[in-house]
C-alpha cells in the first residue's frame, strides 16, 4: 500500500508514519510539504491513499483536493487537520474527500479511518455523523457560510480572524481589488451588510480558532 502524507510539519509527517506502520507493516510512503509538491506527486505516483492536511503553504488544502480529483478522481482523500469538524468537514466531504479527521482523534481512529477508505468507504467522526443524520431527519437548512465557494469561506474566516484586506490579499497571493470582490461576494450571498455582522456570524458558528 502506498501512502501520500502531505502536511508542512516535519515532525507530523514522522508521527503518522510510525502510528500508520503500526497497522500497515508493508506500506510505503511519500511525503509532501507543500501545494505544489502534493499536486506533483499526485501527478507522478499512483497512492491509495492521499493525507491530506487543510493548512498548506501555497494553496488551501480544499483546493488541494479539487487539484487531486481533477487528476486522480478515483484517489480517496483523507482530511487530516487541526480545523474542527464545523468548520470544514461537510465542505471537505461535498468537495470529495472520503474521510475528515481532527489531529487530536486516537491513534485508532486514524487506522479505522485508513482501513474504512481503502475498499472503498467513507469515514466521519460517530460526533459528526450523528449531526449529519440529525439534520437529514429534521431537514435542516443548511448554514449560510456553505453557500460559499472554497475561497469566499477562506476569506471570511481571514476576515473574522482580525486581517485586513491588504494582508489577505498579501497572503492569498491575490490583488487588493480582488479581495474586496470576494468580500462582496459573501456579504450578498449570506444577506449581511457589514464586516462585524461577518465578524459576529463567524464567531457564534465557531468558523475561527
Amino acid at each position: 500500500m502506498r501512502i501520500l502524507i502531505a502536511d508542512d510539519h516535519a515532525m507530523f509527517r514522522r508521527g503518522l508514519r510510525e502510528t500508520l506502520l503500526e497497522a500497515f507493516p508493508r506500506v510505503s510512503f511519500g511525503e509532501a510539504k507543500t501545494a505544489a509538491e502534493t499536486v506533483e506527486f499526485v501527478r507522478r505516483h499512483h497512492w491509495d491513499v492521499v493525507i491530506l492536511d487543510i493548512s498548506m503553504p501555497g494553496k488551501s488544502g480544499l483546493d488541494i483536493l479539487d487539484d487531486v480529483k481533477h487528476l486522480r478522481p478515483r484517489t480517496p482523500v483523507l482530511l487530516l487537520t487541526m480545523h474542527p469538524e464545523q468548520q470544514y468537514a461537510r465542505r471537505a466531504l461535498k468537495a470529495g474527500a472520503a474521510g475528515y479527521l481532527t489531529k487530536d482523534s486516537v491513534p485508532d481512529e486514524l487506522k479505522s479511518a485508513i482501513k474504512k477508505i481503502i475498499v472503498g468507504g467513507r469515514y466521519v467522526s460517530a460526533t459528526l455523523a450523528e449531526k449529519l443524520a440529525v439534520d437529514l431527519r429534521q431537514g435542516a437548512e443548511l448554514p449560510v457560510h456553505e453557500l460559499l465557494s472554497g475561497r469566499e469561506f477562506q476569506v471570511l474566516r481571514m476576515l473574522a480572524s482580525g486581517k485586513t484586506v491588504k494582508e489577505m490579499a498579501e497572503e492569498l497571493s491575490l490583488s487588493v481589488k480582488t479581495v474586496s470582490t470576494y468580500r462582496g461576494r459573501i456579504l450578498e450571498k449570506t444577506g449581511m451588510k457589514t464586516n462585524a455582522d461577518l465578524i459576529r456570524y463567524a464567531l457564534e458558528a465557531q468558523l475561527v480558532d
